[in-house]
């Protein structure tokens, strides 16, 4: 009898213990990115590599629900709603645009890449060491990168006299950015043209380029945020069409064809949002977690453009380049 009972009570035990497995939640990390599939695909890449590396099993020990919207912020937005409405673990965002609308909808951490590099943000963070609500992440935009692009434009073209700057204009951050790259073309003695963006069609980027070329201006900086990165192909295939050379943040511009890009390099901070992910999924929160810096920085020279421009790139920038299109 004593035997019996010792093997039901151990048959119940295992059975529950099959049961509380089961029931055990994988944790779901939602990622919503206003770009296109392939810009948003390419930077999961290294972010799902990351967490492979920390010891995650795509699908048995974490899922990433990944969404793109190709520019559609409405769309985007709904796609929040319900990744909020089925209460996700994490949200992980490719930019300000989409943080910001995560952060009014939700108290659900979030890890954001390629925030501003101010010292508060207040509808962010309250500063860069103390983010003190639900968000906390990565910045990718400085003004030094602006004015070290300018410096690398000027050097390739000495009698450059005015330059355009087209930024995303319906959301503050990239205007403020825009503001912010007008203001070192003014220090470097140049004549800056504001282009702003308002939709993501070829037609309004020929409208702006028209304007900027209208000014005698042939050449523009490209504030990248999720409407510009939609936009890269059509962006730079017109930049090359009207002869004005397209200087990007990240390399993916100068592989569709802008002249040069720098910035910050967006796959090493992905990778870097990993680690964050880990920390908030084992208990840390966001407002103790510092927004950090970026540490890792490309330059890409696209030479076929550089041909199709009638330009020469000088060795000084070559000799600094970490990616060059033949």
């Amino acid at each position: 009898m004593r035997r019996r009972t010792f093997f039901g009570f151990l048959a119940i035990a295992v059975i529950s213990a099959r049961e509380a497995l089961a029931q055990k939640r994988v944790p779901v990390v939602g990622f919503v990115g206003f770009a296109t599939p392939e810009v948003d695909n390419a930077v999961l890449v290294p972010f799902r590599k990351a967490l492979a590396e920390l010891g995650y099993v795509e699908g048995r020990t974490i899922v990433i629900e990944a969404h793109s919207t190709a520019g559609d912020v409405s769309r985007g937005l709904a796609l929040i709603d319900d990744l909020v409405a089925r209460q996700v673990d994490v949200l992980l965002s490719p930019g300000p645009a989409a943080a910001r609308a995560m952060v009014r909808k939700t108290n659900i951490p979030v890890v954001a890449v390629a925030l501003p590099a101010v010292q508060s943000d207040p509808e962010l963070f309250q500063s860069l060491a103390r983010p003190g609500g639900s968000l906390t992440g990565f910045a990718a935009f400085g003004e030094e990168m602006s004015a070290k692009r300018i410096e690398m434009i000027r050097e390739i073209l000495p009698s450059l006299k005015r330059i355009g700057v087209l930024n995303n204009a319906t959301d503050p951050t990239f205007s403020a950015w825009g503001a912010q790259t007008i203001e070192e073309a003014r220090r470097a003695g140049l004549e800056p043209v504001r282009l702003g963006l308002t939709s993501a069609s070829p037609a309004a980027v020929a409208e702006q380029f028209n304007v900027l070329a209208g000014a005698g201006g042939n050449a523009v900086i490209v504030i990248r945020d999720y409407m510009t990165a939609a936009m890269q192909d059509a962006i730079c295939r017109i930049g090359i069409d009207m002869k004005i050379a397209v200087i990007g943040q990240q390399k993916e511009f100068a592989h569709a064809g802008a002249l040069i890009s720098y910035g910050a390099d967006i796959g090493d901070l992905f990778r870097r949002a990993a680690g964050y992910v880990d920390l908030i999924l084992k208990g840390q929160k966001p407002a103790n977690m510092p927004i950090q810096l970026p540490t890792k920085f490309e330059l890409a020279v696209n030479l076929k453009t550089a041909r199709a421009l009638g330009v020469t790139i000088p060795p000084t920038i070559l000799v600094l380049t970490d990616d060059v299109i033949e």
